[in-house]
């Protein structure tokens, strides 16, 4: 969403409002449309956060000694797969997605 000067609030000093002068409502609608313009990178990095702790809670099940069974190898794959499958922010709209008790619900976060 692109705001405009028009959408600009006016300040508050000492709790009165206060009209702000162009050049301010400019910045802030510079500062604004800035932040909003990279709200994809954010949301590729809660994903990313996402995607490694899912692969640290099986990164024991690389060790030597352990056999790593087939339906865990290609789901990490799937995992480390994720930024060069979803692409734009609808995908990591829907990869962020969670439930009414907060879990995510879009299936590639859930372990086989």
């Amino acid at each position: 969403m692109t705001i405009t000067k028009d959408d600009i609030a006016p300040k508050f000093v000492n709790g009165v409002a206060v009209e702000m002068t162009e050049e301010e409502k400019q910045a802030r609608v510079d500062e604004w449309n800035a932040w909003e313009s990279k709200s994809g990178e954010r949301k590729l990095e809660q994903v990313k956060k996402i995607r490694l702790q899912k692969l640290i809670e099986t990164d024991y099940l690389a060790n030597s000694d352990v056999t790593m069974p087939d339906n865990i190898k290609t789901w990490r794959q799937s995992l480390r797969d994720i930024p060069a499958n979803h692409t734009d922010e609808n995908a990591y709209d829907l990869l962020l997605a969670r439930n009414d008790a907060g879990e995510l619900t879009h299936s590639i976060w859930s372990k086989p």
